[in-house]
């Protein structure tokens, strides 16, 4: 880039050059110079929130009468676009920066500051009418800002996003489970046969992961609706009204439809990030159970004809560049590396929690990039299972025809014949390849009508 193709800026360390286009300024032009990291930036979800921390900041503070009407009413305006989506590409600090997060504060003041500035006639870099600092960032600090923006942008994406998806899932393994119900196959545990269980039965199983999955992470929205806004620098509240936090969360509460509350101890939201630890952890259960799902249904629908193939998946795409035909649970597949990447998010997370230093954590980026980044993941797998994979998915003959081979309905014997005497006749079934039923038949004084009720695989599948 050419001389011309710059602008001096002035800001508390002296000048600098920055893009002469660029809606960012000084602050955040030493921030991407010195943190050259990754490709890794704020994304929408988090830009948003910010914006709007910033918004209701002018809004509050007009009515405080601590801000003039014309800057606050720029403010208001500028932010509006931030909100929007207008100038995403301005947002250009790398997620491993300052651990405050304060260089994205500054990145939105300056944005923000200078969108207004150039709204009243003024210039790009000028920090006049509208100051970045003493206008935009008026009554706030990076330090209750970060934190607040990362809360905000976790409940708002978990309450739009996040627990619909997880819903839709619930309801299509409902609808899968009340569709197999009356599908009787053998029942595995360590891999091996055991007792006969409805398909639908196993389906009710993964809907209830998701059901007690979504209560987890309805706590954790509970407690990302809890902000430290309203503490500045270090919980004291210095360089604020007295009304500003409460007030600006209230509007905060109005703009996105959430029960909004300011920290009753600011100390503990501005020094630890123990709140986003509890979500990601919460995030992680969900992956968990997830990444069980999805390699069950993997496992289910392997074959078609050397697996197990209980199951058949859609078919969505070629398996295979080599061999002709063959399909693969590609789906499925998709959502277990999404529950690895989840759960790798957590372990970030959970380390960046321990990097709180007195009154402030130092890894704040980190930890919000990865929260986020596993709510939106977390959101997208859940949607794109249910539609592509679990509402297609189809009972085969296989589970039904290989009930009777399966070697743990000898269970249903032992409270007739004794454990030990069953436990027998499976061994011989198991060596000579017979059924229970041909080997109890001529190894025990049970007639073939009574084998035939004691062995009924539906009767074993509800207790008596």
């Amino acid at each position: 880039m050419s001389p011309s193709e710059m602008r001096r800026e002035r800001d508390s360390m002296g000048e600098l050059e920055v893009p002469a286009g660029a809606c960012y300024g000084g602050n955040t032009q030493r921030a991407k110079l010195n943190f050259p990291i990754s490709n890794l930036r704020f994304g929408r979800s988090f830009i948003k929130a910010i914006g709007q921390i910033k918004q209701s900041a002018a809004v509050v503070n007009l009515e405080l009468g601590v801000l003039e009407p014309d800057l606050s009413k720029a403010i208001v305006e500028a932010a509006q676009r931030v909100i929007n989506g207008e100038f995403d590409s301005e947002f250009v600090v790398d997620i491993f920066q300052t651990g405050s997060g304060t260089s994205t504060n500054m990145n939105a003041n300056e944005v923000i500051s200078n969108v207004a500035n150039e709204s009243l006639g003024g210039g790009l870099g000028t920090r006049t009418p509208v100051h970045p600092n003493d206008h935009v960032n008026k009554g706030q600090s990076s330090n209750d800002v970060i934190p607040t923006t990362i809360h905000l942008a976790a409940a708002v994406a978990i309450n739009d996003r996040l627990l619909p998806a997880m819903k839709e899932l619930e309801d299509s393994l409902n609808a899968k489970s009340k569709e197999f119900w009356d599908v009787v196959k053998t029942g595995r545990t360590h891999l091996q046969d055991a007792t006969p269980i409805r398909l639908g039965q196993e389906f009710k199983g993964y809907a209830g992961q998701l059901a007690n999955g979504r209560k987890r992470v309805q706590v954790a929205l509970d407690e990302m609706c809890t902000l430290a806004l309203g503490g500045t620098a270090v919980g004291t509240g210095i360089g604020m009204h007295p009304e500003f936090g409460k007030r600006v969360i209230a509007r905060l509460s109005e703009l996105n439809g959430l029960k909004l509350k300011e920290t009753d101890n600011h100390f503990q939201a501005q020094s630890t990030i123990d709140g986003v630890v509890m979500a990601s952890g919460a995030l992680k259960t969900v992956a968990v159970s997830l990444l069980k799902i999805g390699n069950d249904v993997r496992w289910l629908g392997s074959g078609p004809r050397a697996g197990i193939g209980e199951i058949q998946l859609p078919e969505v795409q070629p398996g295979s560049s080599i061999m002709p035909g063959k399909v693969n649970p590609v789906i499925a597949e998709s959502l277990t590396m999404v529950c690895a990447q989840v759960i790798g998010n957590d372990a970030t997370v959970a380390i960046a929690g321990q990097s709180g230093n007195f009154e402030l954590n130092v890894m704040m980026p980190v930890a919000a990039h990865n929260l986020l980044e596993s709510i939106d993941l977390l959101a997208a797998s859940c949607e794109n299972f249910a539609r592509q994979c679990v509402n297609g998915l189809v009972a085969t003959n296989k589970g039904p025809d290989m009930v009777m081979q399966g070697l743990a309905i000898c269970t249903a014997l032992a409270p007739i014949i004794g454990y030990d005497e069953a436990a027998r006749i499976a061994h011989v079934a198991s060596e000579s390849g017979e059924t229970i039923k041909q080997v109890a038949l001529r190894e025990t004084k049970l007639s073939d009508a009574e084998l035939d009720k004691i062995l009924e695989p539906l009767s074993m599948t509800e207790p008596k």
